[in-house]
């Protein structure tokens, strides 16, 4: 794809690529206010800690969205079409129980409180099954890593304001006023899903719920490679998934920084590069392609890991850590642009919400079950070595992508409305 080609102010201007940075916004604001913005709320209340861990389980619809991802595939509703009235539906929904939440947080924790953080949680996990589904539908196949890369960039932004800038409101005004503003906050998504661009890439719906239920999955199977392709999307991040889930203990335990240290350096620092790679890797996969991407931001991310071993043998150094960060979540954001391309590259445009949901399911594999196997790795070899074989955990999914070369590559000339073989 040479960059000679590429208009680059014309791309970014398109209004299919602009609407991803409002719904990634909207993606990412109601993880905290159901998360770990609430668990803050109810530490402040004194509320007892078996309570606060029990609050924890609102996070499960992120988890089991793909069971009615296929009921938002075979239904449309009456409004807006099959992706953007779902949308507007779940954002509709979230306004009115954040505002639900804030009028509970003003004495004692109760049933409703509760009821109305699951809600949240569920109706955010819809509104992410068909925003996911929107953006593949709407989506060409040389604006997904640009579209894909503004999506990221909204969520990461979102995720500040409804953790760090929420959690300063609530000490300034209030937490009813704090989530009041939240719910309002969420009108941006509903804008964008009332006046986002038609899906032109939409295909018919599945004729009945079985079919859109078996379907997806025949479909997918039927493919070549199909399993060898699921088993990349898993391994394709683990090493970057054992190492960021023990970075945080590391720098206290490892080289001694003090939260102070962690929150201003870390975070700030972690953001800001996290925004930079993922509009850079956009940038990238335009002239690079998808497969080589893929390869090269994987590299990129493997390599980063290394940091993290020379921090824990260099010592407590500031400049290392600003420098390790910034590399690392440089190569986060670049690695998730290009992976968010992929996965939306190999969904059929009939089925999208499903096989969307399933497939972003099996790639947080890592993320959610690696922790105890990293802490019992840190534990056994210490932190210099576990980076060191974090680095080496990468590397089965770079393998596993360089044996499918070439049907990663055929991923840049489908539009999703044929299925693959």
């Amino acid at each position: 794809m040479s960059s000679s080609r590429i208009d680059y102010r014309a791309l970014l201007s398109n209004p299919r690529i602009g609407i991803m940075l409002f719904l990634g916004f909207s993606s990412g604001l109601p993880l905290a206010l159901s998360g770990g913005t609430l668990q803050a709320w109810l530490a402040s209340s004194d509320v007892d800690i078996r309570i606060i861990g029990l609050f924890g389980l609102t996070g499960l619809p992120y988890v089991l969205k793909f069971i009615w991802a296929p009921f938002m595939d075979r239904f449309v509703p009456p409004w807006l079409g099959r992706r953007r009235g779902w949308m507007a539906l779940s954002q509709i929904g979230m306004m009115v129980l954040l505002a639900l939440m804030a009028s509970q947080m003003q004495g004692e924790v109760g049933w409703v409180l509760a009821v109305a953080a699951l809600a949240v949680a569920f109706m955010s996990a819809t509104q992410d099954i068909s925003i996911d589904a929107y953006r593949a539908d709407t989506l060409r196949s040389d604006e997904r890593g640009m579209g894909a890369a503004v999506s990221v960039a909204g969520y990461r932004i979102a995720m500040l304001v409804s953790g760090g800038l929420a959690l300063v409101l609530a000490d300034q005004i209030g937490w009813l006023n704090t989530y009041l503003i939240m719910a309002a906050l969420m009108s941006l998504g509903l804008l964008s899903s009332l006046f986002g661009p038609e899906a032109e890439l939409e295909q018919k719906p599945p004729a009945t719920l079985q079919e859109a239920v078996i379907e997806p999955f025949r479909e997918f199977m039927g493919r070549n490679c199909a399993l060898l392709i699921l088993l990349m999307i898993i391994l394709y991040k683990l090493g970057d998934a054992f190492a960021g889930t023990l970075t945080t203990a590391f720098l206290i335990k490892g080289p001694g920084f003090s939260l102070t240290d962690i929150g201003v350096i870390n975070k700030s620092t972690g953001l800001l590069a996290t925004l930079l790679g993922g509009l850079w890797g956009g940038v990238m996969m335009m002239k690079l392609g998808l497969y080589r991407s893929l390869m090269v931001f994987g590299i990129f991310q493997a390599v980063t890991n290394l940091g993290f071993m020379f921090l824990s043998i260099a010592g407590k150094s500031y400049l290392g850590l600003i420098t390790v960060v910034a590399c690392e979540n440089l190569a986060g954001g670049m690695g998730t642009a290009a992976f968010v391309a992929l996965l939306i590259a190999l969904c059929h445009h009939r089925y999208t919400a499903t096989q969307f949901a399933l497939l972003s399911s099996l790639a947080a594999i890592g993320r959610v079950f690696v922790g105890p196997a990293a802490g019992v790795m840190v534990d056994y070899s210490g932190w210099t070595w576990f980076f060191l074989m974090t680095f080496g955990l990468a590397l089965p999914g770079l393998i596993l992508l360089r044996y499918l070369r070439s049907s990663i590559i055929a991923l840049d000339t489908n539009d999703g409305t044929e299925p693959l073989r």
